[in-house]
């Protein structure tokens, strides 16, 4: 029997929600710089469980501002340093010839934390879907580098959530 494709990529993405990562990444707070070659800007993750963070994206171009909030999960590949995540969001901005739009986002990336320096750098895939622009969609794949606020540390509520 040949299940519909909506059905197939719901019960996927539950299988990797459900998935058991292995170590994730080795700081709680990073800020730094993000470009896809025409946009640039600001990004920062905030760890908020063992293996999640939230992104906040302020995105400028040309003719363009945007802020973006995404919910990441983080899974180790070989360790703690590498590590890749997807999630998803929403973003909100203003473009000169457009006016205010919005929409949905995905994302899909990979993060390596450089050994010895408070660096993370990063490189993801994130689609979008946008109303009130003349862009219903976009397909940006983007370079990050991040400073290191907070590292991470092993207290309390963290280290048993990180036994489950």
């Amino acid at each position: 029997m040949k299940f519909p494709l909506p059905l197939r990529l719901l019960c996927g993405a539950l299988l990797l929600l459900n998935a058991r990562p292995a170590a994730a990444q080795k700081y709680r707070t990073a800020a730094g710089i993000r470009s896809d070659g025409n946009n640039y800007g600001l990004t920062i993750q905030q760890v908020f469980l063992p293996k999640a963070t939230f992104e906040g994206l302020a995105m400028l171009a040309p003719r363009e501002r945007s802020a973006t909030v995404l919910a990441e999960r983080h899974f180790g590949i070989l360790g703690p340093s590498l590590n890749y995540y997807f999630g998803a969001g929403g973003h909100y901005g203003r473009n000169r010839d457009d006016g205010d739009f919005w929409g949905f986002d995905g994302i899909v990336g990979a993060e390596y934390k450089i050994a010895f320096l408070p660096f993370v750098i990063a490189v993801d895939f994130k689609p979008t879907i946008e109303y009130g622009s003349a862009d219903w969609n976009r397909f940006p794949t983007a370079f990050s580098v991040r400073y290191i606020f907070v590292k991470k540390k092993k207290t309390g509520i963290f280290r048993q959530l990180d036994k489950l």
